[in-house]
């Protein structure tokens, strides 16, 4: 699902303000006029975009009909999680950094927390998202490999599964939902994906495995026995 995230760092030869007008005077509007996006992100950290920034570039976004996400939180708790419960945004994401008054902003503006710890390993920080509380919470949380070659170098959704169980605390039933089914919510298509149920896209993987334990358990190897797309196996 395309997500515009022009506002990530500034142009070394640009100063942040300077920035934020030409992303909200040029960018966005060629991004909504022309179809390219369905969200519009922002990297709310200090020394890339404030938050006085990002919600300049949100409030735009979202006034051309954008959803709004945010990186929230990642490496200092800078208030992105609450700015992110204040807008209302579709999801937050890392939140490495977010205490529990940033969780209460979540829940109360409905924002659906991305959790990235492949992105915490793969930095070397052992501080990760403090996942029970916000599963205590009831928020809908979502894990994702945040596949990128800068700060998590991994496709692989087994490896997420064992952090968000070795170092978040979730069950392996947790993982695996907040890997597919609140995820496809997150994107607006749980009633599409994310579950096998009658009416829905088949995309599915199988395993070659005994137990759905084993999914979290193991890490390192490929346990992919077939993968299905619209009911029909890839070769």
């Amino acid at each position: 699902m395309p997500t515009f995230l022009g506002a990530h760092a500034v142009p070394r030869n640009l100063h942040a303000d300077e920035y934020v007008n030409l992303v909200i005077n040029d960018m966005l509007p060629r991004v909504t006029s022309d179809n390219l996006a369905e969200f519009c992100d922002v990297f709310c950290e200090r020394g890339y975009f404030d938050i006085e920034q990002s919600k300049r570039i949100l409030n735009v976004a979202k006034k051309l009909g954008l959803k709004l996400r945010v990186h929230a939180d990642q490496l200092s708790n800078s208030g992105a999680a609450k700015m992110a419960g204040e807008l209302q945004a579709t999801t937050a994401d890392h939140l490495e950094k977010t205490n529990e008054l940033g969780i209460a902003a979540l829940k109360s503006g409905n924002v659906q927390p991305v959790l990235l710890p492949g992105s915490v390993y793969a930095l070397g920080s052992t501080h990760y998202p403090r996942a029970r509380e916000m599963i205590e919470a009831g928020l809908a949380v979502v894990i994702a490999t945040d596949f990128n070659p800068g700060s998590s170098p991994t496709a692989s959704m087994p490896m997420i599964l064992s952090l968000a169980c070795t170092q978040m605390k979730m069950s392996p039933a947790e993982a695996i939902s907040v890997s597919t089914i609140n995820p496809a919510y997150s994107l607006s298509r749980g009633d599409r994906i994310g579950s096998l149920e009658s009416g829905k896209v088949a995309n599915f993987s199988i395993f070659d495995c005994d137990d759905y334990r084993e999914l979290a358990y193991w890490f390192g190897f490929p346990q992919t026995h077939s993968v299905y797309v619209n009911g029909r196996r890839t070769p």
